[in-house]
């Protein structure tokens, strides 16, 4: 056995109902955090989620699910019902969703420590769970590197003011930090994306990637910022494919060292081809995802063949 996790996760599990005009509904394993998890497991890294899941169908299913690519699940022992979360499609793909959840997450010690923390989501900022998040954050730190995505959901946020001062918490304990291009018009209206990131970037993180849909992908680094454009792709949905994007960053990242208290300088000393990379991983990973239904990352070989087809 290993004696550190290899990749920790932390934030909530929700079960997906997915609703297709003139379709049935199809209930799919989601919750970000859960989703970038599953994927980095599907890449092959060690991943430990710890997260809540209750005793039910919806739970069963998504624990069987992460279980099946080797997502070591770890929970509080509390036992409300499993999170779920309406995803409507529209004719595009484009998912809108509504919820029904609660995040009431309590400490839960490790035996072993991790030599990354990824979280974000519902769970850095819905009460009373995040503030145990952020603390075992805080805590893991200095062993480990941290990430973050705030995939907001404007509906959980809460006040917005309260909201914003709670992700960029989270921002300046993070390493590096991926956000959509629409989770920073909600943060910050008008302003435009890469401003934001740099402001973030002066916070504390080595990167902030800023993703754009159809658009591709930026970088924003201390001294430069590092575009890449989306694989061509026939749209299947999008449900999962910022969390695809993530797993892949981290893959990406970890391949080449960045990851861990030990690769925290080099993280912080990025050059444009090395950025360029991981971005090209990150946006084929996605590209993969959203070609098809459902939050489905790829496993490894998907990932070589995928950026194989787009040059790399």
């Amino acid at each position: 056995m290993l004696d550190r996790i290899d990749l920790l996760v932390i934030g909530e599990c929700v079960a997906d109902i997915v609703r297709r005009p003139g379709a049935a509904d199809h209930v799919h394993p989601g919750g970000s955090p859960a989703n970038v998890a599953y994927g980095l497991a599907r890449l092959g890294h060690g991943v430990t989620l710890l997260t809540q899941l209750g005793p039910d169908a919806d739970g069963r299913q998504i624990r069987d699910h992460l279980a099946g690519a080797g997502v070591e699940v770890r929970t509080d022992g509390a036992t409300a019902r499993t999170p779920s979360a309406a995803v409507t499609l529209d004719g595009a793909g484009q998912a809108a969703y509504t919820f029904e959840i609660t995040w009431t997450l309590g400490p839960v010690s490790l035996e072993r420590p991790p030599r990354h923390v990824h979280t974000g989501s519902i769970a850095a900022v819905m009460e009373p769970g995040a503030t145990a998040v952020v603390a075992a954050v805080d805590a893991l730190r200095t062993a480990a590197t941290v990430s973050y995505d705030p995939n907001v959901r404007p509906e959980l946020m809460g006040d917005h003011a309260a909201a914003v001062r709670k992700v960029e918490r989270c921002v300046a304990l993070s390493d590096v930090v991926k956000a959509s291009d629409e989770d920073l018009e909600w943060l910050y209206p008008g302003q435009e994306p890469g401003q934001v990131a740099e402001g973030w970037l002066a916070t504390g993180p080595a990167v902030v990637l800023v993703t754009r849909g159809g658009d591709g992908a930026l970088a924003v680094l201390p001294d430069a910022r590092v575009a890449v454009e989306a694989p061509p792709v026939d749209v299947a949905d999008t449900v999962g494919a910022g969390d695809a994007f993530m797993s892949g960053t981290l893959h990406a990242l970890a391949a080449r060292g960045l990851l861990g208290a030990d690769g925290r300088e080099r993280l912080r000393s990025l050059d444009r081809a090395t950025v360029t990379e991981v971005l090209r991983h990150a946006a084929a990973s996605a590209a993969v995802t959203v070609s098809r239904a459902g939050a489905n990352p790829p496993d490894a070989a998907e990932l070589a063949n995928a950026l194989g087809r787009i040059g790399g």
